[in-house]
């Protein structure tokens, strides 16, 4: 049987957030797959790109980037 049971990890116990099918019972070997929510992959990544660059770094990157005339080059505004 598999079942996705929603759970938070507190002082090294998970901790399941809505009851727990009676099909599992008191004391019953489980195994977990972990899936860590609330971290998005591609922020990661960004958090990872400004990592070691200066606050001038940071905002000349963004002026660029933001700045959508030059998303082709050669076109003019």
């Amino acid at each position: 049987m598999t079942q996705t049971i929603e759970a938070i990890y507190q002082n090294g116990i998970f901790k399941p957030l809505n009851p727990v099918s009676e099909e599992i019972t008191e004391g019953e070997k489980v195994k977990l797959v972990v899936e860590i929510e609330g971290v998005n992959p591609i922020l990661k990544l960004a958090e990872n790109f400004y990592e070691g660059l200066s606050e001038e770094d940071i905002d000349e990157i963004e002026k660029i980037a933001l700045d959508r005339s030059n998303f082709f080059g050669d076109r003019k505004p």
